[in-house]
């Protein structure tokens, strides 16, 4: 409306037919609401009548689907519905989903707006800015043909009895009819963001969509875990196997050639298999470790300390087990964090603390070493498992001042279960 072409533009046009179509849905709204209503309360001595009462609960949505394609005549914006998917198929999983959603109610009190109070608004809209100036535009003509050349009466409220005051009221006509237009959109665009807030808000079901994203994000995480699980199961009783087998074939090939090249190369390649088979169980155990899955996070977290190189010590209060996902997640943790204390820290101890308790499981690995580790940034570990700790709700907090000590902090919410592996 603020550029220079808006008068003509098809903006007026399509303004005055969204109000006045908006008019025509109002008055069917209300003809259809008051007529069930009646029918409804008629036959409610004989019971049949109680269903129809019930139905005009979902009056909102025949007319918020009206609206919606209405709403296309200014709004290049699509407004689409926001109703869920029943589970299942079928009238009653259909109406048990219906009404229980908070959009079929809003759509139903936008439906009762409209009958009650907006179509009749929306026709003075059109009366005021549309038909009363192309009246006054209209006077002459008026005159002309329906005066007979004498006179006429402009909106019915004074009389026309010259040629020049009848163009006159033209020119004023012509001044109302820009003025209208401008007054139409104004009114069209604030009835049309009225309509969109009640039946299409553009962020009205944005906690729904942040749930459904939030579970979409765990469920991928679960699945991820499934399938390093998988993985880590086909290597532990596949691969690692075979070479299980092949390290004691060649064992045995070796003891059995008599000294000289053969044997030579049967010890080269029996060392060659027993450093492929160690490095094999490292990797299994980095992909996703048994005693994780058997046992638990507590005992996990002791093995991962018992293998590292600068002494750790574990000081862990869990009764019970956690969900897969967190359990993993706060496992590398840990690991990536001893890691750096092995790798980085120059430390000479480190420790594992933490518990579960008011709902949230909380962990703390600490050392002594020279500090000044980043949480972030090019060769950091922990952005990635800081990334994979937000997927689950969690935090993770790094405090190491130069000097130290570093303490790297993360914290879950969970609830401790009864799951066995």
């Amino acid at each position: 409306m603020s550029g220079p072409g808006f008068l003509l533009s098809p903006w007026p046009w399509m303004s005055a037919g969204y109000l006045l179509t908006g008019a025509l849905a109002g008055v069917g709204a209300l003809v259809g609401i008051l007529g069930t209503a009646a029918v409804g309360g008629a036959l409610t001595l004989v019971l049949v009548g109680l269903p129809l009462l019930g139905l005009l609960a979902l009056a909102g949505l025949p007319v918020a689907w009206v609206e919606r394609h209405r709403l296309r005549l200014i709004d290049r914006d699509p407004a689409p519905g926001r109703h869920r998917t029943p589970g299942t198929g079928g009238l009653r999983p259909w109406l048990t989903t219906r009404l229980r959603e908070p959009a079929t109610w809003r759509e139903l009190g936008h439906a009762l707006l409209l009958a009650g109070l907006l179509w009749p608004v929306d026709a003075l809209a059109v009366m005021v800015g549309l038909l009363f100036p192309l009246a006054m535009v209209a006077t002459p003509l008026l005159m002309a043909t329906a005066g007979g050349g004498r006179e006429t009466k402009v909106l019915k409220v004074w009389t026309v009895t010259d040629w020049p005051t009848a163009f006159g009221v033209t020119a004023l006509g012509l001044l109302a009819l820009a003025l209208g237009g401008y007054a139409l959109g104004v009114a069209a665009g604030s009835r049309a963001e009225l309509t969109r807030l009640l039946i299409a808000p553009r962020d009205g079901d944005l906690g729904d969509r942040v749930v459904e994203l939030t579970r979409s994000r765990v469920r991928l995480v679960d699945a991820f875990e499934a399938e390093r699980r998988r993985i880590e199961r086909d290597l532990h009783d596949g691969a690692q196997q075979r070479l299980v087998a092949l390290t004691m074939t060649l064992g045995l090939a070796r003891l059995d050639a008599p000294p000289g090249p053969l044997a030579d190369q049967l010890a080269t390649a029996h060392e060659e298999a027993g450093r492929a088979l160690a490095e094999l169980r490292e990797l299994i155990h980095g992909i996703h470790p048994k005693v994780l899955t058997d046992y638990g996070l507590e005992t996990a977290v002791t093995d991962a300390a018992d293998r590292s190189a600068v002494p750790v010590d574990v000081d862990l209060e869990l009764r019970g087990r956690l969900p897969a996902a967190v359990e993993s997640a706060a496992y590398f943790v840990v690991c990536e964090a001893l890691a750096n204390i092995a790798r980085h820290s120059g430390a000479s101890r480190g420790q594992v603390t933490g518990g579960h308790r008011d709902g949230r499981l909380f962990l703390q690995v600490s050392d002594d070493g020279r500090g000044g580790a980043a949480a972030a940034g090019a060769g950091s570990g922990l952005t990635g498992l800081a990334d994979r700790v937000s997927v689950l709700d969690g935090r993770l907090s790094l405090s190491s001042p130069p000097g130290g000590p570093t303490l790297l902090r993360v914290e879950f919410p969970c609830e401790q279960t009864d799951r066995c592996a």
